[in-house]
C-alpha cells in the first residue's frame, strides 16, 4: 500500500513451499525471514531486494532497506520465549538469566548472525512491552488497510 504496487496475495502453507515456487519460477517474489533464506542468497540462488527491518543487516549490510525507498515503511520479525501465565517468578527469572547468559556467548551470536538472526537479552517487562507495542502497530495497520478475517 505504501509504495502503490499491486501485488496478488498467494497463500501457502508455510515458506518452505512459497519459497520453493520462488526458486522454481512458478512465484516471482517472497517476503521471508533471513534464516529461511540465506543459503539461498549466499549460493546465488536467490536475489534480496531488500530488507524490511529499520536498519541495514549486520549480516548483509550492502542490501538497502525498504524504507530507503518507501520512507516510513518497516516491518520486521521477531520471536520470543515465552511461559504459561501462572508460572512461578522465580522460574520465570531463572529463564530470563539462562537465556540471557546464552545470548551473552559469543560463539551462539556468530552462529546466530551466520543464519541471519540477530538476537538481543531483555527482561520479562521489556518483552511484554515489546509485544504490547507491536500489538498496537499492527492493528493500525489492520484497521487502515480494513483487512478482515477470512
Amino acid at each position: 500500500m505504501m509504495a502503490g504496487i499491486d501485488m496478488v496475495h498467494v497463500p501457502y502453507r508455510g515458506g518452505g513451499p512459497a519459497q520453493n515456487d520462488v526458486l522454481g519460477g512458478q512465484a516471482q517474489v517472497l517476503f521471508s525471514t533471513p534464516s529461511a533464506s540465506i543459503a539461498y542468497i549466499r549460493a546465488g540462488m536467490l536475489r534480496l531486494l531488500a530488507v524490511t527491518t529499520a536498519t541495514r543487516s549486520d549480516t548483509l549490510p550492502d542490501i538497502p532497506t525498504v524504507g530507503e525507498f518507501v520512507p516510513g515503511y518497516e516491518a520486521s520479525y521477531w520471536s520470543g520465549i515465552g511461559a504459561p501465565k501462572n508460572t512461578p517468578a522465580e522460574i520465570i527469572e531463572k529463564l530470563n538469566r539462562e537465556i540471557n547468559a546464552a545470548l551473552a556467548d559469543p560463539k551462539l551470536m556468530a552462529r546466530l548472525a551466520e543464519l541471519g538472526a540477530m538476537a538481543f537479552a531483555s527482561s520479562p517487562t521489556d518483552f511484554g512491552k515489546l509485544i504490547a507495542d507491536e500489538t498496537e502497530k499492527w492493528g493500525k495497520v489492520i484497521r487502515a488497510a480494513n483487512i478482515k478475517p477470512e
